[in-house]
């Protein structure tokens, strides 16, 4: 494994945390976001498609949860290069021991982490901080066909949402999601 990136297996299978080295002087400092190989070197051998780009202007915007369902599942690779989130990733995969449960991990510029999240997760974050800019990659291109989504506010999902329902910056479509009990199993 290459010395620039750490990559750590998190407490539900197939999720990985990945820490880019950063390599500093009096300019700044230069890191490796992104290695094919080393990915697959970790058992997640994926291609990806499309980086994805979002901006959130106010702290505490909430996007997600979301996902595609087969054939146009998605794996994603998501940092921070601006800003902090509390990062979700929620496991679908009815086969799965960690059925329905979830990982939450803060991500920001400043520490650099990514998580790698496989296909048959829904993926979604709260925005700690205003103007927080958040870059995915994906390995499959966005279809609104398979798009499908459960309600981030779901109490059964326990999830420590670091803002109440009521003070979120939420589309509204993301505010119709089902909840969990009421979504259809896909992977």
């Amino acid at each position: 494994m290459s010395a620039a990136v750490k990559i750590t297996q998190l407490e539900i299978p197939g999720l990985l945390l990945i820490i880019p080295k950063r390599f500093e002087d009096s300019r700044g400092y230069f890191t490796e976001l992104y290695n094919e190989k080393l990915l697959a070197d970790a058992g997640e051998p994926v291609g990806f498609v499309q980086d994805n780009f979002s901006l959130s202007r106010k702290k505490g915007t909430v996007r997600g949860l979301h996902y595609q369902i087969p054939p146009r599942q998605q794996a994603k690779l998501v940092r921070v290069s601006r800003g902090r989130i509390l990062d979700v990733a929620l496991d679908l995969r009815p086969s799965s021991a960690s059925f329905g449960k979830h990982i939450s991990r803060e991500l920001s510029a400043e520490n650099g982490e990514q998580i790698f999240i496989p296909a048959g997760f829904a993926h979604g974050f709260c925005t700690l901080e205003n103007d927080t800019e958040v870059v995915y990659k994906v390995s499959d291109f966005y279809d609104p066909q398979t798009e499908q989504g459960v309600l981030w506010s779901d109490p059964d999902l326990n999830i420590s949402w670091p803002v109440e329902p009521q003070q979120a910056t939420v589309s509204e479509k993301d505010a119709k999601l089902p909840l969990f009990k009421d979504m259809q199993k896909h992977f």
